[in-house]
């Protein structure tokens, strides 16, 4: 079914407005996945705070015009899905996760940073843990030291009060 005009300027409008406020772009093949699986990922995307659309490429040409994901403009051909995320890692975590059980859906690539990647570099954005992981982990870094130094000092006060009672009775 075909867009009229002022479908298409809607749909182009919509998109660029995605673009605008995500990080990151990932482009994946589904061509073969079935209706199922396709509303298993759309749902699971949309909990993650990522925007799944199938778009037309031409379309999706037009709405990626002067924003950093304009590098891959060239590679936007054939049954494509188009995942845009605010989170850096978010879009391609979502893709790559289902890609995984599901061979039919096949990454060609993304944008991170203004920068293209293919589909070993999504793949190597999809590997970095979330924001909530990295923070929890710099959390545990900066304590570590901290409960290090607690414990020592526990420990030397123990001691400290072991060496008082036995110079008490003697």
């Amino acid at each position: 079914m075909s867009l009229n005009r002022s479908e298409k300027e809607a749909v182009i409008k919509e998109v660029t407005g995605l673009a605008a406020k995500a990080q990151t772009l990932v482009m994946a093949e589904y061509r073969g996945v079935t209706v199922a699986d396709m509303t298993k990922l759309r749902s699971d995307a949309r909990s993650k705070g990522v925007a799944l659309s199938v778009l037309k490429n031409t379309l999706a040409r037009r709405a990626v015009a002067g924003s950093s994901f304009d590098v891959v403009a060239d590679q936007m051909t054939g049954p494509l899905i188009y995942g845009f995320s605010e989170d850096a890692v978010a879009a391609a975590k979502v893709v790559a996760d289902f890609a995984k059980t599901n061979d039919k859906l096949v990454i060609r690539g993304g944008v991170y940073g203004g920068k293209a990647l293919d589909a070993n570099g999504v793949k190597q954005l999809a590997s970095i843990p979330t924001k909530e992981v990295l923070l929890a982990q710099l959390c545990g870094l900066l304590m570590s030291p901290i409960s290090r130094t607690a414990v020592v000092l526990g420990a030397l006060a123990a001691k400290k009060g072991e060496g008082e009672g036995e110079a008490v009775a003697a």
